[in-house]
């Protein structure tokens, strides 16, 4: 299966039905859901069904916006990265997001992705702005977000169905623009 983007370490792909049983334990890892639901289990049929998103082709690209990334020279699935048009027929905005297997954390992979998609985006999908958005607590996403060049923006308070942990401190925005991301190549 051809790749959509390598790196030194990294292969992002398109998802395929096969990824399923991948994304299951990824989803039900307690520690990786811990910013994103408070770390409760995800049923195999609500993951199933996440499938769909994750393999949505975005009319202005005419490919996805959802990445399995697995190491390079092993082929180990390590998670995913998240590189959408917020709006489906233009790629000026786009949201970066990853979630990643423990194994994978504290090693790079995460800033690396997120480097070579943003790189991507300005250089041959013409993105204009980069987004990304944690919650406030979320230290390791947030030196993510600051070691791919995005900069912090604002505190929010978003709109949680449950509360969770460390929601009560509200999420924070991150960017990052075409012409400050030329700055500094």
């Amino acid at each position: 299966m051809p790749h959509f983007l390598e790196t030194d370490r990294l292969a992002l792909r398109a998802f395929t039905p096969a990824d399923i049983d991948h994304l299951f334990a990824l989803d039900n890892d307690p520690e990786v859901m811990r910013f994103l639901n408070g770390g409760r289990p995800r049923s195999r049929e609500t993951v199933e069904s996440s499938l769909s998103r994750l393999r949505h082709d975005y009319p202005c690209w005419k490919t996805r916006g959802y990445w399995a990334a697995q190491e390079k020279t092993t082929g180990t699935f390590l998670g995913w990265f998240e590189f959408r048009p917020l709006e489906e027929h233009s790629p000026a905005v786009v949201e970066l997001g990853y979630r990643l297997h423990q194994t994978a954390w504290g090693r790079g992979y995460a800033t690396e992705g997120s480097r070579a998609l943003v790189c991507k985006g300005f250089t041959d999908l013409g993105v204009e702005r980069v987004t990304a958005h944690t919650m406030a607590v979320n230290a390791r996403s947030r030196r993510v977000m600051e070691k791919s060049g995005l900069s912090f923006v604002r505190n929010y308070t978003g709109d949680w169905r449950e509360r969770i942990e460390g929601s009560e401190h509200g999420d924070v925005a991150y960017e990052l623009t075409r012409a400050e991301w030329e700055q500094t190549r």
